[in-house]
């Protein structure tokens, strides 16, 4: 893998892991439209994956810091008792929701991965995914702006577990994790805004798990010269993308309550339809 081709697919990575796309798919896609010979289930790309995934952990909890601090603060009592169960309850709710993936994960992945692999699986699931973002965008706009305004500390833990089910339906190459946790917390009458909060307050959690995963799975990698420093190098230009990414995304959501997931989806599918057939 060359400097460039690590820097485009950071680039990639930093955006799609947030935006309601899907990295993975996205990963499968773009080098395979671009004839890149790289395995993105091999060895040599496992110790890039990981720093890729770090530097995206690192821009969300930089960019939500002030919520975490507020959290871990109300719930050790510091802004009074009210706060306090308030935040305790968003703490459990975001456990409760990582649950099914580490489940499903831990079960499941390596089958997934083996079963849909391709290029030609990942742009069917990005159809299937942008068809998911207009379907729930067509089903929220049938309730009430007042309904949607409920604040994630209202959530109940069905809830919570029916938005990490969806989650895992990332595990598809093709489904986004964001989205999918998007569209669960519209379903749970949560706006566009809360449940982008919701999904990106998660996404560290499953992120570092699945890092610790990947890297229990260095420990007999031999590494090459000049690999950690390109890895480096994409995890910087990852991080970055991912922090300018989530700071548009969360005034986009505030802004475009509506209809805010379906340029996403008629991205989604005209990407995963163009490149079914191109890759045919």
């Amino acid at each position: 893998m060359t400097l460039l081709q690590a820097i485009i697919i950071a680039i990639i990575q930093g955006a799609t892991e947030l935006f309601p796309v899907s990295s993975l798919g996205h990963a499968a896609i773009v080098p395979a439209l671009l004839h890149w010979s790289i395995d993105l289930h091999g060895d040599m790309f496992l110790p890039f994956l990981v720093m890729l995934h770090l530097g995206t952990v690192m821009a969300l909890l930089l960019f939500f810091w002030g919520d975490w601090r507020a959290l871990l603060s109300g719930a050790v009592g510091r802004d009074g008792m009210q706060r306090q169960m308030e935040s305790i309850r968003i703490l459990v709710l975001l456990c409760v929701a990582t649950v099914p993936a580490v489940i499903v994960g831990g079960l499941f992945e390596h089958m997934i991965r083996n079963l849909f692999g391709t290029a030609r699986y990942a742009a069917i699931f990005l159809t299937l995914n942008g068809a998911m973002l207009l379907l729930t965008e067509r089903i929220k706009g049938r309730g009430t702006d007042s309904v949607l305004s409920r604040p994630i500390a209202s959530l109940g833990l069905g809830e919570a577990v029916m938005i990490g089910m969806f989650q895992c339906l990332a595990f598809l190459p093709g489904i986004s994790r964001s989205g999918a946790c998007i569209v669960g917390g519209l379903l749970s009458r949560l706006s566009h805004e809360n449940a982008a909060r919701f999904a990106f307050l998660m996404a560290p959690l499953v992120i570092l798990m699945a890092t610790g995963k990947e890297v229990f799975e260095l420990r007999h990698v031999e590494l090459v010269p000049g690999q950690l420093e390109i890895a480096g190098i994409g995890a910087v230009v990852a991080a970055l993308v991912a922090l300018f990414s989530t700071a548009v995304l969360m005034r986009y959501f505030h802004d475009h309550e509506k209809w805010a997931l379906q340029p996403f989806g008629y991205y989604c599918i005209a990407m995963g339809v163009f490149s079914f057939i191109y890759l045919g």
